[in-house]
Order: structure tokens, then sequence, then C-alpha cells
């Protein structure tokens, strides 16, 4: 159905009039209130950080209370109102709403602007609205500001909103109900789907993890314990070119990998890409596919990869070129992955960096070590079942998001053909 005919259906021929948020109720600004004023009990207090985590919903409760002494001199904010930052540092943020409907008189600070809405519009259609771009647009042209980002209560009062039906508020409540109704549905089917796909990849990480456990736990002769440097063929680490030289970046079609992008996955390709010069001229250098990469400084330390492509890296990032003979370079990936903690805490220093040698004279557990293909044989089985694994927790992972994602733009979709009421000429 288009937005034209969902509207005529909804509307059912009433017209619809865009009146001054004044006009709909009285905006009153917050005064006071400071993040030091907040107490565990008290009374109820909205700031802007609960606004922001409820953005275009309502709630029965707050997450912050103050002393009674001190509510007595802060705005106050009734069941129904609705609660609009009106200061932040992020333009984006500013005319976020919370519609408040605890059965307690909580109160707020000066980063907020409080709506008291009139009978004739209902609180939540208003902080439905206050998500469109409509919203958004007419929001900037009243804000003030560089560093911090202010829409003022008297500016606040100038926008518009739309009104079907000012003529019989029955029946413009109706309508605003209806459209409430469906944004409520779609924000609970989000929320329903994220809740069960979180659930799903908490599971399967449990599962992940038993079963990493049970096959990288070995007993005593099980097992003859060798230093990773005995099962690696080559130890690369990397360079930085010098920042600022265009002829090292621009148009680079080298791979070149930093530490923030090791994070216990396959690595496919890089955020950041280098020129021959940059090579020619700096510690870095080519590494080839399927070597188990470490970072070896600061707080990514003891992370790992696996390179699934010929790349460079910085000098942040240790690069074990594995001996197929020996071992396969997804068991040591897996066997480093799992011992994360273990390797960070070897780390030396203020920064807790590592080195070649410490990772060089980490133990590996080799199964059969005296029978070589036996050894890869039993290697293979184990990363078999922690890849499967491992595929199907990144599955969920990055399934999630994207997932949401497109929940996400359907409600918009619904929301702004909600909203898509005609606007009369000179309606600013």
């Amino acid at each position: 159905m288009s937005h034209a005919n969902f509207l005529e259906k909804l509307l059912d021929g009433v017209a619809v009039e865009w009146k001054r948020l004044g006009e709909l109720g009285s905006l009153i600004r917050g005064n006071g209130l400071q993040k030091k004023d907040f107490t565990e009990t008290g009374v109820p207090a909205i700031h802007y950080g609960q606004i922001y985590t409820y953005y275009g919903l309502s709630t029965t409760k707050t997450k912050s209370f103050v002393s009674p002494v001190l509510a007595t001199q802060l705005r106050k904010v009734d069941k129904g109102d609705v609660v609009i930052t009106n200061t932040s540092e992020n333009i984006e943020d500013v005319g976020k709403a919370l519609v408040y409907l605890g059965e307690l008189q909580a109160v707020t600070g000066g980063h907020a602007t409080v709506f008291k809405p009139s009978d004739c519009i209902l609180g939540k259609y208003f902080a439905y609205f206050t998500q469109t771009d409509e919203f958004a647009n007419v929001k900037r042209k009243h804000a003030k500001g560089t560093k911090v980002i202010d829409v003022s209560a008297t500016d606040m009062a100038k926008i518009v909103v739309p009104i079907p039906c000012p003529e019989n508020p029955k029946k413009s409540l109706e309508i605003q109900a209806e459209i409430v109704r469906i944004l409520d549905a779609f924000t609970e089917l989000t929320a329903e789907l994220t809740a069960e796909l979180t659930a799903e990849l908490t599971a399967r990480k449990k599962q992940y993890a038993y079963y990493r456990d049970q096959l990288l736990s070995f007993e005593e002769g099980e097992v003859e314990w060798k230093p990773l440097g005995d099962v690696t063929k080559k130890w690369y680490s990397g360079g930085t070119p010098t920042a600022g030289k265009p002829e090292y970046y621009e148009g680079g079609d080298i791979p070149w990998l930093r530490t923030q992008e090791v994070k216990f996955c396959d690595i496919e390709s890089t955020e950041i890409k280098i020129t021959q010069a940059a090579l020619s001229n700096s510690a870095a250098k080519w590494i080839p596919k399927n070597c188990v990469i470490i970072a070896i400084s600061g707080a990514t330390a003891g992370r790992s990869a696996i390179n699934k492509i010929p790349l460079t890296t910085n000098q942040h990032c240790g690069c074990l070129e594995i001996d197929s003979s020996k071992a396969l370079y997804r068991y040591v990936f897996h066997w480093v992955s799992y011992n994360y903690e273990n390797i960070k805490a070897l780390g030396q220093g203020a920064r807790g960096d590592l080195n070649s040698s410490i990772i060089k004279d980490f133990k590996l557990p080799l199964p059969y070590a005296d029978d070589p293909e036996k050894s890869l044989a039993e290697q293979a089985r184990i990363v078999a079942i922690l890849d499967k694994f491992d595929a199907l927790t990144n599955s969920i992972s990055e399934g999630l998001p994207r997932e949401i994602e497109l929940r996400q733009k359907q409600y918009e979709y619904y929301r702004d053909m909600l909203f898509s009421f005609p606007k009369p000429q000179g309606v600013a």
C-alpha cells in the first residue's frame, strides 16, 4: 500500500493541521541538577543519559534519584509529560524525547525541557514525531552554539506538529493512538528479535567455550609440550611508514595491518593500504598468508588473528609462519586464542609488551608428537570442530546487528509513512 493510500485510509477524510508545539501544551525549561546530586534512592530524577537510552519510548521508572530537599528546587515531571533534551555537544542528541509514565512525580534538570501536553495530543505521539527528519530539520534551524548545542524552550515551542482532525479531539486522539500502536508494535518486535538473537548467541558462545575447554585440555602424557618456536618456520615483525607523507598512503594498494584489527579472526582485508614507496622506506615487509598474528604491544597485546591474504603490518604485530610438517596454523591459532589471558599476562613493562622470545617460548601441546602424520590428523580433527562452532558463533554475531538494522529500517519506513502528512504552503 502506498503512503498516500495508507494515510487516506487512516485519516478517513479528516483534515490535518500543523500546529506549533506551544499551542499543544506548555514547555518548561529544567533547572539545576548536576551529576553529583544523584542519589541511590529518593525522588525520581530523569537525566539526559536515560532519555538517550529510551529515545522515542516511554518509561515508568527512572534510573536516578535526588534528595527530597533538592527536588523542591527542580522542575517537576508528571505522569504523561514528555522530557526533551535541549542541550548536548552533539546536535543529533538534542531533541530526543522520553514520555514519563511513572506514578510518582519526577524531576529533571537544565539539560531538558518538559512538555506538558494538553488534551489534544498524546505525549507518545509527539515523542515518535521527534524521531522524524521533519522534526530534525526544524530543530537544526533553531539550534544555537558550536561546542555545546542548545535549543531553547521558546524556540522548541515554535516547532510545528501535524495534528489530525483538530476540530474533533476524540477522533484526533484515536488516530494518534493508532499511529502510536503501530510504531509500538515495530519497536516491540525489534526488541523481541534482539533478545532472541542475543540469547542464541550467548548459548552458542557457552557451547563453544565448553567444547574448546574439552578439546584443548590434555591429561599428563597425552601430549608433548613444545615451544611455539619449535613449530615456527619464521617470525615476522613490521613497521609504520612515516605518517603525513601522502606518497606513502595515497593510492596505495598494499594491505597494512594495525593491532586494532587483530580480533581473534581471519583477516581478509585491512583498513589502510600503503604504497610501494612506503614499503621501500620503512620496516614494513610482506608477510605470507596463513600466519598466526599476535598483537605484542599495549592494550591489544595477546590478541590473535590469521591473515588470509599476504599483507604487511605495523611494528606492534608479531607473525608466526607455522611449519606445516609439525603443526597446523589453525591449531596454533586456536591454542593462542584460548590462552589469550595467559599470553597477555607475560607482558613486560608499563605497557605490558610482548616480544618474539616470549611468544616463541610459550608452550604448545602437540598430540602424538612422535608420529607427525597422526599428530596432524588429530590437530585437524580438533580444528574442524572448533572452526564449526567459531563459524556458527560468528554468523550469529554478524547477523545480530544486520537483523537489527533491517528491523530499524523497516520501522523507520513505517514511521516516516505515518508522519508524512501534507504540509500547507507557508508552514515552516
